[in-house]
């Protein structure tokens, strides 16, 4: 175990000792109009070449990701797309210069083509990630995978497999593994500055209006049609569990159910519309209306024109058309809106989850318990406490939803892809498939009431 002393000397290494740091990062914006942070170094004297690229899903993590080449267009060049929804499929053309014959419905057309890129980015929905992944590394393409890999787990094992029999770079969208609050996280886990770690309670508050948004009325509202939502949502968090522990997770029971979100709790004279002239609307906290047309808020997954003055005429028709309009009592959706579970690692190390929808919040809430110190952190800040004396350090970074991650992500697919190096990710394909394990079999726990074994072979 490392002394005081060094603890102390560690903290300092990071920047960490002696009060709070206030990290200031450039900015850009992500879907949710919350702040993105630009990689902290400079890949254009490191790559041997521009990466090329094609998107599969013109959708908004296809632009977060494809935005990329946009700032930094000496590393990374689109160079083709795959979108069914024309008026994407013409806005990203334009965006990235794509000339026509590079423009496809879908990605099957572009597998009809040899090969025209180094790389295929995937944010195709979640079931449509296995048959594009899979012929991608077939014709010898490296891969950026959006999250989860694939709704089953016989899936996600055929694309490691395969990746490992092709030799292709595959780094799946873990992004949080980029988030500098995580990687600080980790760092004091690993090297000892809290001692001998012993157990993390881990919470992720959806807030209220995002699990409505995405889980309810949205494209993830179903888990038979897309993917359960310990696996859609919180695979992110089952990751970094896993590599803040830095050992394999053993054994894992959950709970959860939809409460909330169901016919039975339907307000008497609600519609099956909120712009059906409901009588509850007004009142209604999920109300569509207000959400997402008096708000404007969420409006990231409609395809708006250029003239913001025709905004509310297309959102209107989106809110009579389409799922984002309908009562959240009165959906076809399954996904638990709270869900619990226990996870124990290798040397009885203990590990305990919260997924909640019903928060007036967002941001991760992490406390980390060792033998000489703990920590307890909210994604952007936290403050570790010295045990032996009383020594308290604070951390503190301005934030985006991923925790800064997603270009710092990019920045090192690509450097691998240039190296052919995997081992320069942090989310490579062997450690993401461990991490979906404990989501699929934490999926099983709370079906059946059982306590499941996490097995890699």
């Amino acid at each position: 175990m490392k002394t005081d002393n060094g603890r102390r000397k560690a903290l300092k290494k990071l920047g960490l000792a002696g009060g709070t740091i206030m990290l200031q990062p450039l900015q850009q914006w992500d879907e949710f109009g919350q702040r993105l942070h630009r990689p902290d170094h400079n890949l254009s004297n490191k790559l041997s070449k521009t990466i090329t690229a094609i998107t599969l899903g013109a959708g908004a993590r296809g632009n977060i990701y494809g935005n990329y080449a946009t700032q930094y267009p000496d590393q990374l060049q689109i160079v083709g797309v795959a979108e069914p929804i024309p008026i994407r499929n013409e806005r990203y053309c334009k965006k990235h210069k794509i000339e026509a014959k590079n423009s496809f419905v879908t990605w099957e057309h572009v597998f009809e083509q040899d090969k025209f890129a180094d790389a295929i980015i995937i944010t195709t929905p979640d079931d449509l990630h296995y048959g594009p992944c899979m012929k991608a590394l077939e014709m010898g393409y490296d891969v950026l995978l959006e999250k989860p890999i694939s709704p089953s787990e016989e899936e996600c094992r055929d694309i490691l497999e395969l990746s490992k029999k092709t030799g292709r770079i595959v780094a799946v969208c873990h992004v949080l593994r980029y988030a500098p609050y995580f990687q600080s996280l980790r760092q004091l886990v690993q090297n000892g500055s809290i001692g001998q770690l012993v157990s993390v309670q881990h919470f992720e508050p959806i807030q209220h209006i995002h699990m409505s948004h995405s889980y309810v009325r949205g494209n993830w509202h179903n888990s038979q049609k897309t993917t359960p939502i310990i696996l859609a949502k919180s695979c992110h968090d089952l990751d970094i569990l896993r590599w803040i522990v830095g050992k394999p997770a053993k054994k894992v029971t959950a709970f959860g159910a939809l409460s909330w979100f169901k016919k039975s709790n339907q307000p008497k004279g609600a519609t099956a519309r909120c712009m059906d002239g409901c009588a509850v609307e007004k009142n209604c906290p999920y109300s569509a209306k207000r959400i997402y047309l008096d708000r404007r808020t969420w409006t990231y997954v409609f395809d708006l024109p250029d003239n913001p003055a025709d905004h509310g005429a297309v959102i209107e028709r989106y809110l009579q058309e389409t799922n984002y309009g309908r009562c959240v009592y009165d959906m076809e959706n399954d996904q638990p809106d709270h869900y619990v579970c226990n996870i124990e690692f290798e040397d009885q190390i203990t590990a305990s989850f919260s997924m909640e929808a019903f928060t007036s919040y967002h941001g991760r809430r992490t406390r980390i318990m060792g033998s000489h110190g703990d920590i307890v952190g909210d994604m952007s800040k936290y403050v570790h406490t010295n045990f032996n004396t009383g020594e308290k350090t604070e951390w503190a970074m301005e934030t985006d939803g991923h925790g800064g991650g997603d270009w710092k992500l990019v920045a090192d697919w690509l450097m691998a892809i240039d190296q052919q190096n995997p081992a320069l990710l942090s989310s490579t394909i062997e450690a993401s498939v461990e991490s979906h394990i404990m989501g699929f079999q934490a999926e099983k726990s709370r079906l059946h009431q059982s306590v499941e074994q996490i097995l890699m072979t």
